[in-house]
């Protein structure tokens, strides 16, 4: 089942997508917290703004460098254990939303990733456990200051800006882990392939060890890590993020307004 947040006549909705119908089943409340009850109303996709799935209520959690590959383009090892940073909720953005390339940085990179969204809290479940805890599935890309988090030797900066987050199209209640692959482009030329499969830490560990740090609350999103082929943004660019059976996550770059 896809659950899409959605904004349709200056309000803001969620709703089940009807891929057949190409709608909007409106629901009464956010379906984490009040279920599933539709209020009767459908809403034509055509017409609909689709939003983050989801605004975490508390914190954004990610894991570097979870695909061998890409921790050997950044010149290092994946970790025996899931390396974990935080990124602030306010860089979260939505489906054509645009990234915004802060005049800080002169390296701004995207990460194509497979995000986890909490439904439950969550406090040292095992592995066995998390998927218990698991709302659903989402797409997102890490935007990364790359020189920032060079020079920082610490990852909040590089990692936190506004805009830095997009989530979306949907969250998928029911993904194949094993078989899912995910693929980014940049204006239409592909940079990045992998296997969801092929993660260092899989689903399952990543959401136990995160568990063991801190607690986990309904609508927390963790992300996964990214596949090898990370690269730089600039001004003009547009990067599709694409999962399979979770859809596609386009966003245009844009650079700072001048001040």
């Amino acid at each position: 089942m896809k659950i899409a947040r959605f904004s349709h006549d200056e309000t803001i909705s969620f709703g089940i997508v009807d891929e057949e119908e190409h709608e909007l089943v409106v629901l009464k409340a956010d379906p984490m917290f009040a279920g599933y009850e539709p209020t009767g109303e459908r809403v034509p996709l055509a017409e609909a703004k689709l939003l983050a799935p989801v605004i975490p209520r508390s914190k954004v959690v990610a894991v570097g460098r979870n695909y061998h590959e890409h921790a050997e383009e950044m010149g290092g090892h994946a970790p025996p254990e899931p390396l974990l940073f935080l990124k602030p909720n306010t860089s979260v953005i939505g489906p054509g939303d645009p990234i915004v390339l802060p005049p800080e940085s002169d390296q701004v990179e995207f990460e194509g990733e497979l995000a986890i969204v909490i439904g439950r809290v969550a406090r040292r479940v095992s592995e066995a456990e998390a998927a218990s805890v698991v709302f659903g599935y989402t797409i997102a890309n890490d935007v990364t200051a790359r020189d920032l988090q060079r020079s920082d030797g610490q990852w909040t900066r590089a990692k936190g800006f506004d805009t830095f987050c997009p989530l979306g199209p949907v969250i998928e209640t029911d993904v194949d882990l094993e078989g899912g692959e995910l693929t980014t482009s940049v204006n239409g030329t592909r940079r990045q392939h992998g296997r969801l499969a092929d993660m260092v830490h899989p689903v399952s560990k990543v959401i136990a060890y995160a568990s063991n740090v801190f607690t986990l609350l309904p609508g927390d999103v963790i992300l996964t890590g990214t596949p090898a082929g990370v690269g730089r943004i600039v001004d003009g660019d547009s990067v599709d993020v694409t999962v399979s059976g979770l859809g596609s996550l386009v966003n245009p770059v844009r650079s700072a307004p001048a001040r």
